[in-house]
Order: structure tokens, then C-alpha cells, then sequence
């Protein structure tokens, strides 16, 4: 796209991604309109807020780890210009990570990553159950071994989203509460009207695939159940790092919260559903309670399930689909991680700029993407 300033740009989704992308587009000198019926819900109202690239790091998704470090780099920055922005705190929390291990087989996987990311230069410090206590007293005894990772960090996925709405509101995107039929170039179709634009971004989450028949079959729901716990009166105080690890094979994390903790996630590919079920509640508490006993005391303030939009290989997608409409979708597990690089991304792409260079492995043209119009 040729470089232009004050055009008419609709944002489709008002997730952590959409508002991201429709405030620093707004603070670029743009006209925002934000299409959404209900924004800050969705699965970002419902994530844990994990900023966490080395801690979810797999052999073969270099190129993830790549774009999940690189935003990381850039949250402090994106967290004070939100809070001036928004005058109200931005939610991160920087008081770093634990990944812990209880079993043998835990310990091994804390071992087989430890071992990964020093080959990649990025190593992390490996401590007893003993150490690790000594930094987090509410760990209980079954944790035998553990990883610091300082720099993966977190956020109040809440804060967060409250920061974000006052942000672009006080940059002036317009919000219209109203769902997207369809989204053509330039143009937003709702059920009674469109909306035409100079360009369209498409930040819809899980529910993109629906709007554009090139992205169709090319992303899906997951379901995450999540639990909020608020510590009562007398109980142990909660961690203050983030605490996630592996428990009988499942991934467990605990986020921490002023009040108390964020459990999760469980994971399901089960289409729209987001109805939590009992065994879900019953596994993430028994998980969490191996890590944390003193949960055991703790209010059950929430249930509540969510819907990651997910990739065939995990990365989000994030480009031009076709001359006035981009992509900003699929981030999963990532969204709040993601939010300043993608945001990043699509305001270079809308200046007519190149994206970050680690963005490249979001491009929609990459081995099994989107064969786009552009």
C-alpha cells in the first residue's frame, strides 16, 4: 500500500489484538472506526496473560519463539505509552516465571528445555524444589525442580483491555457495536448496512474464518477453561511470579493477580462451545493444588471458557490478504504476548513499510499459507 495519512480504516474485533492495532493506528494519524458488538470480551476478557515465549517454547517453532521475543522486547515500551495514553494502569506484572516439575517425567521435560533453549542462546537458571520454594514460599513439597526464567513476564489481561478501550478512545477510534457478515477490501458488511472504509483490518479471533472465504478452513475455536481464584483471609499468599509447569503431562500455569490467581488452561478442539465442564474445573484445581496446596483455601471467584484462535502451525497470521484488507488472526495462546509486534506490523503494512523482520513468520505467504490476491 502507498504511504497515506487520515485514512478511513475499519478495525473488525475489539480482542487484545484489535484494540492494539486500533489505537497505535489511531495515534498514526488515522481514521478509526472499530467494529465489534461487544469489545474487551471474547477470549482476550478470558485469558491468563501470559508473556511467556522461552516458558512455551518447542523445538521447531523457532520462528514463533522469534516473534514471541521480539514483542516481549517491546512490552515495556507499549505498557508506559498505554498508561499515559489510557491514564490508568497497563496490567503488566514483571516479576517473572516459574516452570516447575513434580514427577520424574515433569523434571525430564524441565530438563529437555532448559537444554533446547541453551542451544539457542537462551538459557535459564535451573534450581532444586528446594531453591525454588525459597523464592516462592506457597509451592508446595511434591515440586522437586524448577526453572527461573526472569524475563517472560505477564500481564492483568483485564487492566490490560480497560487500558487499551481508554487508549483508543482517548486517540479517537470510533466503537460501533455491531457483528461483521463479511469483510471485502475496503469494505465491512454488517446486517443491515456496510461500512466503507479506505482499508479493513481483520483482527476477528476464532471467529475470522467466518468473514472471508480465503482464510476458511484455515483456522479453528480452541477452547480454554480458566479459573479466577481470590485468596481468602488467612490463606498463604499467593506466588508472584507466574508458576506453570507440567502436572501427569498436563499443562498447568497460575497467574498471579492483585487479589489472587488465574488458573489454566485447559485445551479442546470442540468448535463454539464454551460451556465449562466439571471435569475441566476438577483437573485444573487438582493440578494447580499439586503445585500450590494453599489453593485449597482460596475463593472460587469464576469459571469461565474462552475461544484461542488457532493455526494449522500455531503462528498467527498476520499480512496483506488482498490490496486494502490485512490479516491479524490466529494467535492462539499469544494474543496478549503478540499484541505490540502485530500491532507494529500492521501499521508498517498500512504506511506501505516492511513489518518487523520477525514478523515474517506470520507471513500469510509462508509453506501451507494463504495463496493472497496482493
Amino acid at each position: 500500500m502507498a504511504e497515506q495519512r487520515s485514512e478511513r480504516i475499519a478495525v473488525v474485533g475489539g480482542g487484545v489484538i484489535g484494540l492494539s492495532v486500533a489505537w497505535r493506528l489511531a495515534a498514526d494519524g488515522h481514521r478509526i472506526r472499530l467494529i465489534d458488538p461487544a469489545p474487551a470480551s471474547g477470549a482476550s476478557h478470558v485469558a491468563g496473560g501470559m508473556l511467556a515465549p522461552l516458558a512455551e517454547a518447542w523445538p521447531g517453532e523457532e520462528g514463533l519463539l522469534d516473534l514471541g521475543s521480539a514483542s516481549l522486547a517491546r512490552w515495556p515500551d507499549f505498557a508506559d505509552d498505554l498508561a499515559a495514553a489510557a491514564r490508568l494502569p497497563s496490567g503488566l506484572r514483571r516479576e517473572g516465571t516459574l516452570v516447575v516439575g513434580v514427577d520424574s517425567a515433569d523434571r525430564a521435560e524441565l530438563g529437555a528445555l532448559a537444554d533446547y533453549l541453551a542451544g539457542l542462546g537462551r538459557g535459564v537458571t535451573a534450581l532444586s524444589g528446594r531453591e525454588a520454594r525459597r523464592l516462592e514460599p506457597a509451592l508446595g513439597p511434591s515440586v522437586r525442580a524448577a526453572l527461573e526464567v526472569p524475563g517472560d513476564l505477564a500481564v492483568d489481561n483485564r487492566a490490560t483491555l480497560r487500558a487499551l478501550h481508554a487508549a483508543a478512545s482517548a486517540a479517537g477510534v470510533e466503537f460501533l457495536a455491531a457483528r461483521a457478515e463479511e469483510v471485502r477490501a475496503g469494505q465491512v458488511v454488517l446486517a443491515e448496512s456496510t461500512v466503507d472504509c479506505d482499508a479493513v483490518v481483520l483482527a476477528a479471533g476464532a471467529h475470522s474464518a467466518e468473514l472471508h472465504p480465503l482464510l476458511r478452513g484455515r483456522l479453528r475455536p480452541v477452547k480454554g477453561e480458566i479459573l479466577r481464584l481470590r485468596a481468602r483471609p488467612g490463606a498463604l499468599p499467593p506466588p508472584r511470579r507466574t508458576v506453570r509447569g507440567p502436572v501427569r503431562g498436563r499443562q498447568t500455569y497460575l497467574v498471579p493477580r492483585d487479589d489472587g490467581l488465574v488458573l489454566g488452561a485447559t485445551q479442546q478442539e470442540v468448535g463454539f462451545d464454551t460451556r465449562v465442564t466439571v471435569g475441566g474445573v476438577r483437573d485444573l484445581i487438582a493440578d494447580a493444588e499439586r503445585l500450590v496446596p494453599a489453593l485449597a483455601e482460596y475463593e472460587l471467584a469464576e469459571a469461565v471458557a474462552g475461544l484461542r484462535p488457532g493455526t494449522e502451525d500455531n503462528v498467527p497470521m498476520i499480512g496483506e490478504l488482498e490490496p486494502g484488507l490485512v490479516v491479524a488472526t490466529g494467535h492462539h495462546r499469544g494474543g496478549f504476548l503478540l499484541a505490540p509486534i502485530t500491532a507494529d506490523a500492521v501499521v508498517a503494512l498500512l504506511r506501505g513499510a516492511d513489518p518487523p523482520p520477525q514478523a515474517r513468520a506470520a507471513d500469510l505467504r509462508r509453506p501451507g499459507g494463504i495463496p493472497c490476491t496482493s
